[in-house]
């Protein structure tokens, strides 16, 4: 199932999530750091859901509050609680 989610407070604009069984099975992120959304995105390939939020959920991007992985987290949750 594909997902898209607008993240808030970042420099990213747009996440788009594909999920099967549980599991990440690709994220685009559009918008922000390009190597460092590419890594966040080919590091989560295949991951289960509830670990990523896990891993990603609180992590700060300067003073922001947020962050681009933080806002993965969020997008995560709902898809889980969808």
């Amino acid at each position: 199932m594909r997902y898209t989610y607008n993240p808030s407070g970042v420099c990213s604009k747009q996440f788009i999530i594909d999920v099967e069984d549980n599991k990440i099975k690709d994220i685009k992120i559009i918008g922000g750091c390009a190597g460092n959304t590419l890594g966040i995105s080919k590091l989560l390939q295949g991951m289960k859901i509830d670990d990523a939020i896990e891993k990603l959920k609180g992590i700060p991007c300067g003073n922001k509050g947020t962050s681009c992985p933080d806002q993965i987290s969020k997008a995560l949750y709902e898809i889980k609680n969808k």
